[in-house]
C-alpha cells in the first residue's frame, strides 16, 4: 500500500500541477510575458536612452558653459572699448601724448570708478614700455594684430597679482582640501591666481598704438561666473527634485570657483558652503588635464556621484592650465529610475492577481473535481478506506473517467493487500516456529557441548587422581618407614646423650620439625586422594563462631603483615559441616589473600544467607582481597594439585580445600581481576550432600568479571 500511495501522490500532485496550476500558468503566460517584456524594456530604454539623454545633456550643458566663458572674455573687451571711447578717458588721455604724466592720476581714478561700475576685477592703463617690460604681456603682444583687442585666460603666481593690484593676490589664497578618490595634495595651499584677462590698444593721434588697457577678472573665489552659468543650464524645473545642478572652474586639479556644496545635506547649525579648494577625481584629472581629452560620464565630486561633463582650459600660450566642469547629481535619478521599476512591479503583480482570480473562478466547474480527486488521493495516504464516487460530470468527461478507474484500481488494490496480509500472517507463524525450533536446538547444542566439557575435565582429573592416588601410595609406604627410623633415633640419641643434648637441641628439632613437615605432606597428599579413608563426622553449625575461631588462629600467621580483617558477618542459617575442616579452608583462603596483597591491604570476610526463590537453603562464605589479582590463563588451575605461584608453597592448600568442599556438596566461586583483587566464594547448603556422585568439578566455578572497589 505505501508503494502504490506514494506512486499515486506523486502522480497526483503532478496531475494538480499539470491540471489546476497549468490552466492559471497558461492563462497568465502571455500577460506576464507581456507586462516582463515592458519592465525590461523600460528598463532598457531608461539604461539606455535615458542615460544617453542624460550625457547629452551634460554635455551640452558644458558647452553653454565654454560660450558663456567665452562671452565673458568679449564682454570685458566690449568693456573695454567703451571705457577706451568715452569722453573723459579721451579728455585726459590727450595730455598723456604730450608727455604730461601729472594726467595719469586722474586716469586711473576714472578707471578705478570703471573698474567698479563694470565688475571687473582690476583695470589699468600700460605704456609700450610698461608691457614689454611685463613677462606676462609680453606673450600677449605679438597675438595681438593692429588695433583689434585680445583676451585669454592665464595663471600668475602671487608676487605677479600683487604687481597688478595687491588686492589680487589675497583673494587668491585658497586652501586645498584632502578630497576622495583624489590625488593626495601636493601642498596646503594654492596661491596662484586664474585670470581671465583682456589687453586693448590705444592708439594716438596718429593712430599708433602708444598705451594699453589692461583689464579682466579673477576666478579665484569669485562666484559671478559659476552661478551665472548654473542659473543658466540648471534653471528651475531643468532637473529632478533634490538634484543639485553645479558649475566648476578648476586650476590645474583644484577648484577655484565652484558652487558644489560643501554640505549637500547640512546639520541646523551648519552652512552649506561652498567646496572651494577640493580636488578633482584621479580618473578625471588624467583624462582632462594630462590627456586633453573631454570627460562625459559619471564622476565622483567631492562626495557624491553626479552625472558629470569636464572639457580643459587653455592659456594665451596654449598650455593646459584648469578644467571647466558642469553636471547634476545622480542620486535623484537613480530614485526615480528604481521608482519607476518597483510601480512597474507592483502594477504587473496586480494584474496577474486580478487575473488569476478571473482564470482561478473562471475554471471553478474544472478544478471543484480535481480538488475532490486530491482529497481522495490524501485520503488513501492516510490509510483511509474512500472512493471518489460520481464528480457530477458527464461520464464521456476525461476527469469522470479517471475517477472511475482510480476507484476501481483501489478495490482490486485492497483485496491484492488482503491477500498480501493473509501470506504476511503465515509466514510470520512459520518464521516464528523455526526460530524457536532453531532456538531450543541451540540451547540443547549449548548444553551438549557444557557436558562434554564436564566430561573431560571429569575424565582428565581421574586419571590425575588416579595417578596421584597410586603414586602417594607407593611414596607414603616408603617414606614413612624411613621417617618413622629418623624420629626413632633422634629420640634414642636424645635419650643417650642425656644432659649433653643441649648443645644439639636445635639441630635435633629442626630435624624432627622437618620430619613432620614430611609427614604432613604426606597425610595431604593420602587425604586429596583418597577422600574417603578421612571422612569426619558432620554436625550442624552456625558460622559467626567458626569464623571468629579462624580470626584467632591466622592472626599470629599475619600479625607480621599490614594486613587488616574487615568481618561483615550476616548469615544467620545453620549447615552440616565438619567444623575443623571448614575452619582449615577458611584459614588456607585468608592466608592465600595476605600472600596475594604482598603482606599490605585489607581482606574482607562476609557471610550472608543463601537464598534461592525466596527460600534459605544454606549460607554464603566471601573472602576478598586487594591483592594483584589472578590471570585469566591461571585461574582454571589454582585447585590443581601442586599448583603455586610461591617460591615457598606446595599447592595443595586450594586443592585441599576443593576435596573437602566438594566432599559435602558444596560450591566454590572464584572471581579475579587482574591489579585489582580476588574474590572467594564458598556455598555450603544447609543439609550436606555428600551422598552424590559429584564430578570432581562440580561446585566449582570460574569467573573473570570485574570486582567492584569495596570501601
Amino acid at each position: 500500500m505505501s508503494f502504490f500511495t506514494h506512486f499515486f501522490g506523486v502522480s497526483w500532485q503532478q496531475m494538480q500541477a499539470k491540471v489546476r496550476y497549468r490552466i492559471l500558468i497558461l492563462t497568465l503566460l502571455p500577460i506576464l510575458l507581456t507586462l516582463v517584456s515592458l519592465v525590461f524594456i523600460t528598463i532598457y530604454w531608461n539604461i539606455s536612452y535615458t542615460g544617453k539623454q542624460l550625457f547629452m545633456k551634460v554635455k551640452a550643458d558644458l558647452a553653454v558653459a565654454e560660450n558663456t566663458l567665452q562671452q565673458v572674455q568679449l564682454r570685458q573687451e566690449k568693456q573695454l572699448e567703451t571705457v577706451m571711447a568715452s569722453w573723459t578717458f579721451q579728455n585726459d588721455f590727450r595730455p598723456l601724448l604730450s608727455g604730461e604724466l601729472t594726467h595719469r592720476t586722474s586716469i586711473e581714478t576714472f578707471l578705478n570708478e570703471q573698474k567698479k561700475q563694470l565688475d571687473l576685477d582690476y583695470l589699468r592703463l600700460v605704456s609700450i614700455a610698461e608691457a614689454a617690460a611685463d613677462p606676462d604681456l609680453r606673450h600677449v603682444l605679438p597675438k595681438m594684430g593692429g588695433l583689434l583687442p585680445y583676451s585669454g585666460l592665464m595663471v600668475l603666481p602671487p608676487e605677479r597679482l600683487a604687481r597688478i593690484d595687491p588686492e589680487l593676490e589675497e583673494r587668491a589664497s585658497i586652501p586645498i582640501l584632502p578630497t576622495l578618490r583624489a590625488q593626495s595634495p601636493e601642498s596646503k595651499q594654492e596661491s596662484r591666481g586664474l585670470l581671465s584677462r583682456s589687453l586693448l590698444p590705444v592708439p594716438d593721434l596718429d593712430g599708433r598704438v602708444a598705451w594699453y588697457l589692461d583689464g579682466g577678472i579673477l576666478f579665484n573665489r569669485d562666484t559671478r561666473i559659476v552661478d551665472h552659468i548654473r542659473d543658466l543650464v540648471y534653471d528651475k524645473g531643468t532637473l529632478p527634485e533634490r538634484s543639485i545642478g553645479t558649475v566648476t572652474i578648476f586650476l590645474d586639479n583644484i577648484r577655484v570657483s565652484t558652487n558644489v556644496p560643501l554640505h549637500f545635506s547640512p546639520q541646523p547649525n551648519e552652512s552649506q558652503g561652498r567646496a572651494l579648494g577640493s580636488l578633482v577625481s584621479e580618473e578625471v584629472r588624467e583624462k582632462v588635464l594630462n590627456q586633453g581629452e573631454l570627460w562625459v560620464d559619471r564622476a565622483f565630486v567631492f562626495n557624491d556621484w553626479f552625472i558629470s561633463a569636464y572639457a580643459p582650459l587653455v592659456d594665451i600660450r596654449g598650455q593646459r592650465i584648469g578644467m571647466i566642469y558642469t553636471g547634476f547629481s545622480e542620486s535623484p535619478f537613480i530614485h526615480n529610475y528604481l521608482l519607476n521599476i518597483i510601480e512597474l512591479g507592483t502594477i504587473l503583480m496586480l494584474v496577474l492577481l486580478v487575473s488569476g482570480l478571473l482564470v482561478y473562478r473562471g475554471a471553478y466547474s474544472l478544478l471543484q473535481p480535481i480538488e475532490r480527486i486530491h482529497h481522495v488521493v490524501q485520503a488513501v495516504q492516510s490509510g483511509r478506506n474512500v472512493r471518489i464516487g460520481e464528480l457530477g460530470l458527464d461520464r464521456d468527461n476525461e476527469l469522470s473517467n479517471l475517477a472511475e478507474q482510480f476507484d476501481r484500481m483501489l478495490d482490486l488494490l485492497q483485496r491484492r493487500n488482503a491477500q498480501i496480509q493473509a501470506a504476511a500472517e503465515q509466514l510470520e507463524m512459520k518464521v516464528e516456529e523455526r526460530t524457536r525450533s532453531l532456538q531450543d536446538k541451540t540451547l540443547e547444542l549449548q548444553r551438549n557441548v557444557a557436558l562434554l566439557n564436564e566430561t573431560r575435565q571429569q575424565l582428565v582429573t581421574n586419571e590425575k587422581l588416579t595417578a596421584l592416588g597410586e603414586l602417594t601410595a607407593g611414596i607414603a609406604h616408603e617414606i614413612n618407614n624411613p621417617t618413622a627410623v629418623i624420629l626413632g633415633n633422634m629420640e634414642l640419641l636424645r635419650y643417650e646423650l642425656g644432659d649433653n643434648a643441649e648443645v644439639v637441641k636445635e639441630e635435633i628439632d629442626l630435624v624432627i620439625q622437618q620430619v613432620g613437615r614430611i609427614s604432613t605432606i604426606i597425610r595431604s597428599l593420602l587425604q586429596y586422594s583418597r577422600p574417603g579413608e578421612f571422612n569426619a563426622p558432620l554436625e550442624m553449625h552456625p558460622i559467626k563462631p567458626i569464623i571468629e575461631e579462624m580470626l584467632v588462629l591466622v592472626r599470629h600467621s599475619i600479625q607480621k603483615q599490614e594486613v587488616v580483617l574487615i568481618t561483615e558477618l550476616h548469615s544467620t542459617a545453620v549447615v552440616q559441616v565438619n567444623r575443623p575442616q571448614l575452619l582449615q579452608v577458611l584459614i588456607n583462603l585468608v592466608v592465600n589473600a595476605a600472600h596475594a596483597m604482598e603482606g599490605k591491604g585489607r581482606i574482607w570476610v562476609r557471610t550472608f544467607d543463601w537464598i534461592q526463590q525466596g527460600e534459605p537453603i544454606g549460607v554464603k562464605i566471601e573472602v576478598e582481597d586487594q591483592g594483584s589479582g589472578i590471570a585469566p590463563e591461571q585461574l582454571g588451575r589454582i585447585f590443581d594439585p601442586f599448583y603455586t605461584t610461591r617460591k615457598d608453597g606446595t599447592g595443595l592448600g586450594l586443592s585441599l580445600s576443593y576435596g573437602i568442599i566438594k566432599r559435602i556438596g558444596g560450591t566454590i566461586e572464584v572471581s579475579s581481576t587482574l591489579g585489582k583483587g580476588t574474590v572467594f566464594t564458598i556455598g555450603l547448603y544447609h543439609e550436606a550432600k555428600e551422598d552424590q556422585q559429584n564430578n570432581p568439578y562440580d561446585g566449582l566455578h570460574f569467573a573473570g568479571s570485574s570486582l567492584e572497589e569495596q570501601p
